[in-house]
């Protein structure tokens, strides 16, 4: 629908410009010719559609700013259930000292947020266990081992996420490295 509204708004714009350059042209004509009164006419119309034209661009300008100011709104609405999921806990913990239950609310709230993300398009990025990709993941250190091939990621420092496609902070991973071997000289050879 967003689509449909910038096309109509761009064929309208050009419809726009295109009278303003007509009339310009027929102005041009009609002064050539001396028709005064013509001319006059042409020129009232011109500074009409300029007019109309640059109220046109004004009120796209106004609308463009009211979109991007309330953009959000609907991740903020979920937010605040989540907010409110936090203040209930923090409450209903506030007369006892149960750190069970206070463990269990958090993870409760740890969900919620989960899920509200990953609703507006939110992945997490796969690191451990799969091979370092430097368009998704960061390569914070290398560990040397035999257990793993190299560039294989062994350990997650931070998650990366991924917002519709798009990595928006890469994973903080360290890579498997295989140790080098150390060429045998020839006298280790000879004994």
């Amino acid at each position: 629908m967003e689509t449909k509204i910038k096309v109509e708004k761009s064929d309208k714009k050009n419809v726009e410009e295109q009278d303003i350059l007509s009339c310009e042209d027929s102005l041009e004509k009609e002064v050539e010719e001396g028709g005064q009164k013509e001319s006059q006419v042409s020129l009232d119309k011109l500074l009409r559609l300029q007019a109309e034209f640059e109220n046109y661009r004004k009120r796209l300008e106004k609308e463009k700013f009211e979109f991007l100011k309330f953009a959000n709104e609907g991740i903020i609405k979920e937010l605040v259930k989540v907010v409110d999921n936090f203040e209930r806990a923090v409450h209903s913990t506030s007369g006892t000292q149960d750190f069970k239950v206070l463990h269990q609310g958090v993870e409760m709230i740890l969900k919620q947020i989960q899920d509200v993300l990953k609703e507006r398009g939110l992945n997490k990025i796969e690191a451990v266990g799969t091979l370092f990709d430097p368009l998704k993941h960061e390569a914070i250190a290398e560990v040397i081992t035999e257990e793993h091939p190299d560039h294989l990621v062994v350990e997650e420092l931070q998650k990366g996420y991924m917002l519709n496609g798009r990595v928006i902070r890469p994973a903080s991973v360290r890579v498997a490295k295989r140790p080098e071997k150390k060429e045998t000289s020839t006298e280790e050879k000879a004994k």
